[in-house]
Order: structure tokens, then sequence, then C-alpha cells
């Protein structure tokens, strides 16, 4: 295996020994249009030029604000090549965190992709003075087209560019992600070469992808999770398709055919939501044989099953399961589930189905992984694998995941406090997170240090497992689990509301008319989802019980400001906005 130092180098690699006339492919007007190697490395070069040609000098920030498309991988290599940094941002996060992360950043020069984002930069441009340069990835009549970079390209040559690639070391700075933070100001996590390509080594055995894979690219590329997939497929030679957006995943899929795509747990969810409505519509024997089938999934393990269950587990498959995998392409190996806790159930269900999802574990600042399920070195249910290569992990005396390695920032930008904060004294990474190892191998999380609270008796409530278990219901879609400081824990509930509907149809409750207020507000639907808490109780212990829950109306969101965009729960934000329902719960 050919040692790479620089990310840029990745692209290089593929054209050397897996050159893909589909490297990149995207679809416009209907039809899907690729872009090679070749010339996905052609197009980074003028823009690395057109970068000199305007004054970029090695350690400047660039920023970029777009959904993923070819373009914003052009300009992460182009900029990789002239040294500079890459200030990547999220298109969903609000104009105030633009401001802050421009200013904070110094960036000079921002790319986004549409009208919307050229707004909301143009709404706080008089107060980033740093920022000379506003370009835009669609042909806008207010901004520059960002073609203007490669325009100024003029007399600077290839051998520029190559010599400041070959200034750029491994340890350098590539990037500067800002984590978007459930509170304060987001944190600017800094990455070098090294971090990222030393994740991308380490997640080559794990992926079930070589050169003659398709992948599906949706999640944000903003976020190092898909940035560093990116990097990785782009390493092994995969052909890397983008989908249209969220909205069109499911055609998407079934048009491409994909080996791998990384997915979300929220979104995983909703997945399954579709295909368990789809079975609410059966009939008769049919009806039955879904739901039977659902039922052998749920008892599913990885180990330790019998012949008798592998016989009804391939009858399964084969009437049932296949018509899920179908649905899929039909050529999935596995999805890559990260970013938050997928419920064991989920991941059980769709292993059963031989629709595999890797669930992995790290954060923004661990380049990202730590651990991953995997078919090389294990998978176990309720567990985030194995850990990958060259990363170590202890377990702190209060359960806190420590973690060392090749893969671990260099620290937070502009912030040396809150960079000491995360680094204890023989230099471990303080993750924040809970977990423990399953047979000495498996990790295992189990909540968030900050999030567990105690009730005013004493006793530890853990809210993230307890929400995941919630979840499982299908009437519950989003939910919370609070009460820090209280005599007893509570829960906001947001329903499921699509299903909460069709169980009033079949039980001849009228809900023509009504919206998502007035349905909570029925009695009937209300004492139905009160049974499946009493139900889920009765797993926990007394002082754990929810003793009351407030169904809400609406769900939570990125735009309403409960989510972040990595879809974790802004707790502070959701107990401000609904501070009225909170004290109603605590009233008496």
């Amino acid at each position: 295996m050919t040692q790479l130092n620089r990310l840029f180098d990745v692209p290089r690699h593929q054209l050397k020994n897996y050159p893909n006339p589909n490297m990149f492919v995207t679809k416009t007007k209907g039809i899907w249009v690729p872009l090679s190697t070749a010339n996905f490395l052609g197009a980074a070069m003028d823009v690395s030029r057109g970068l000199i040609s305007m004054g970029v000098k090695a350690g400047d920030r660039i920023a970029v604000a777009s959904s993923n498309r070819v373009e914003w991988n052009i300009l992460d290599i182009a900029v990789q090549q002239v040294g500079a940094i890459l200030v990547p941002l999220y298109p969903n996060i609000s104009s105030s965190d633009y401001r802050f992360i421009l200013n904070d950043a110094q960036v000079e020069i921002c790319v986004v992709s549409n009208q919307e984002l050229v707004d909301k930069i143009n709404e706080v441009r008089a107060e980033v003075p740093s920022l000379k340069h506003l370009f835009s990835f669609d042909k806008l009549d207010n901004c520059t087209h960002w073609s203007a970079i490669e325009d100024h390209k003029g007399q600077i040559q290839i051998e520029e560019v190559e010599q400041r690639m070959r200034a750029v070391q491994s340890a350098d700075l590539v990037t500067i992600i800002y984590t978007s933070g459930t509170t304060g100001n987001p944190k600017g996590v800094m990455l070098t070469h090294a971090n990222i390509i030393s994740n991308v080594y380490a997640c080559i055995d794990p992926i079930p992808a070589d050169k003659d894979s398709k992948v599906l690219s949706f999640l944000p590329v903003c976020h190092i999770y898909e940035r560093m997939l990116h990097y990785l497929y782009m390493y092994i030679g995969c052909s890397i398709h983008f989908a249209e957006s969220m909205d069109t995943i499911g055609d998407n899929i079934r048009e491409v055919k994909p080996d791998v795509f990384s997915a979300v747990p929220r979104l995983i969810e909703k997945v399954f939501d579709k295909i368990m409505a789809k079975g609410e519509e059966l009939s008769g024997i049919k009806r039955a044989l879904f739901f039977w089938a659902v039922g052998v999934a749920e008892d599913y393990d990885v180990v330790g099953k019998s012949i008798f269950y592998k016989c009804k587990l391939f009858v399964a498959r084969k009437l049932i399961f296949s018509k899920w995998q179908e649905a899929l392409g039909g050529n999935v190996k596995a999805i890559a589930s990260g970013s938050a806790a997928l419920q064991s159930r989920l991941a059980r269900i769709f292993l059963a189905a031989d629709i595999p999802i890797l669930e992995g574990y790290g954060l923004t600042e661990t380049s990202p992984v730590i651990s991953v399920n995997n078919f090389n070195t294990g998978i176990r249910i309720g567990s985030v694998g194995p850990l990958v290569e060259n990363v170590q992990v202890k377990i702190a005396s209060d359960g806190e995941i420590l973690v060392k390695g090749p893969n671990v920032m260099a620290g937070y930008y502009n912030n040396e406090q809150a960079t000491k904060e995360v680094f204890n004294e023989e230099g471990w990474f303080c993750t924040g997170d809970i977990g423990t190892f399953q047979e000495g191998k498996f990790l295992k999380i189990t909540d968030r240090k900050k999030e567990i609270f105690k009730t005013s008796g004493g006793k530890y409530i853990v809210p993230q497992a307890m929400e995941n278990r919630l979840k499982q219901s299908r009437f519950i879609e989003q939910a919370m689990v609070i009460g820090e400081g209280q005599k007893f824990p509570s829960a906001f509930i947001v329903a499921n509301f699509d299903f909460v509907r069709d169980w009033a149809k079949r039980h001849q409750i009228s809900t023509e008319g009504l919206n998502n207020q007035q349905l909570i507000q029925n009695e009937k639907i209300q004492a139905r989802i009160e049974k499946e808490i009493t139900d889920i109780n009765k797993e926990y212990g007394s002082w754990e019980q929810l003793k009351k829950i407030k169904l809400l109306a609406n769900e939570f969101s990125i735009d309403g400001g409960e989510l972040t965009p990595t879809l974790k729960l802004k707790r502070k934000r959701i107990l401000e906005k609904y501070h009225q329902e909170y004290s109603e719960l605590y009233a008496s």
C-alpha cells in the first residue's frame, strides 16, 4: 500500500492506480453526468492557479457553504494544493453563526452554492472586515460565479502550484471545522493532513467497497464523517454519486444501486417507518407474513442462533426482506451509520434483512472514526464496534471514553482554554461520552457525560439511552427526557403523526381536518401513547420511570433551532422554547 502524506495526493493516487471515468457523478436535467479522475484533477489545478493569482497564501482561510456537489470537492483539493485552509460551513446554520465563524477564522474568500446562502452571507458581510470575495457555484445575477476564480489563473503556471504542493507537510493544518455545538459559540476543530489521512487508512478494511463499487453521497460533506469517506472512496477508486436532494434519496438509491452509503440514525428511522407503513397497508396472508418476518428479525443476533432460527430467517429473507433489498437498489453491502446512537432494534432488523447497518463512533475532534462494526474485526449489536487501527481508547474512572491516536485534532482554533479542557494531563483526549468495552473488544456508548443528570433524590438518569428506547415505539417520532433536579424524570414527546393518523383511522377515530395540536389533544390518542410509556417504564427502575409526559405538536428540527446540523438535540434550547410546558409538568 502506497503511504500518502497529504490529502491532495489521494486523487492522484486514484489517477495512477484506478483511473475512473466516473469518479464523481451528478444528475443534471434528469441525466447522470460523470466527471473522470483526470478531468477532476485538471479542474482543481485550474482553480489552484486562480487562487494563487488572486493572492491566496499558504495558511489563508477559505470558506465554503454548499450542499454536496462536485464543485465542493474540486474547491477542497484546489485550496489544499496552494497550502490554504478550508473552512466548511453548514448551509443551515444561522446568520449569527456565519458571522462568528467568518470573523473567528478571518476568512478572506467565501464560496456558497445558491441564492439563499448569498443572502445569508450578505446579511453579515458588513460585519466581517476580512471577507474580500464572495462567489457562488450557481449562476446568479447578484453574485460572481465561482468560475471567475479559474479565470484569474492568467500567467500562473502549473509548476507554481506544484511548488506550493511540495511545501505542504503532513503535519500542516488542512481544515478548520466548526462544531455546531449544543450551547455557546461553535469551536473550530483544527485537523491536519496527517489526522484525516490516518483515519482514511484505518477505515479501508472496515468499509466493504473497492474500485468497482458505487456509493451514494447525501450526508453533508461539510461534516468530517462524510468528508473523510469521500477521501476514502477516492483512495480505493469508487464512483461517488451525488443524491439530488434529501427528498429524492429513495429514487436516487434505486437508480444508482449503490454498494455503500452512509446515513444518520434519524434517516434510518424514517426509512424503517416507511417500510412499516407499507406493511400496514397489506392484508390477509401477505400482512401476516410481513409482520412474522419482522418478528423473526427482532430476534436476530450475530452469534449463537439455532439451526431452526436460521431456517426461519432464510424464509423471511426470501419472501419479505428481498423486497426491502430491492427498494435499496439490490446491491447494498453496508450502510455506514454515525453521528448519533442507533436504536439496537433497527440494527438487529436490518442485519437480519441482510442490509447490514455498520454503526461506528467518533467525533469531529478525532477525524472522526474511533471504532466501527465491520465484517473483518467483528459486529456486536448495541455496540459501536472494535477500535480502528492505531487508535487507543481507555475508560476513565468515571466512565468517560479517552482517546489517543494520529487522528486526534491539533486543538481548537483561537481557543487555547477550550483545548486545555479536553486534554487530560497525560495527553488523552476526553470525548465527553460515557462507555465501556464488551468482550474486551467492542466499544459501547451509554451516554453523553454532560447529558446525564440527577433527580432531587440523587438518582442518575441516562437520557440518551431512554430516548432511543422510547423511539422504538411506532407512536413516537422524537423524545427528550427531562427532570434535572426534580423529584422524577419526565419527557417531551413528539408523536409519529403519520402513524398516529393511520392508527386512529383503523380504530374509527376521526382525525379529518385536525392539525397536530388538535390531534394530540384527543383523549384516545393521548391514552394510547401513555400506554406505550407505561409499557416501556416496566423496563426501568422506579427512579428512572417517566412519571409524566408532554406531547408536543411540532417536530424538533434544525430550522426550528431544536437540532444541531448533525441532528443532535439542543437540550438547552428546547428547554428554553418549551419553558411553559416544562413548568406545567412540575407545577405540583
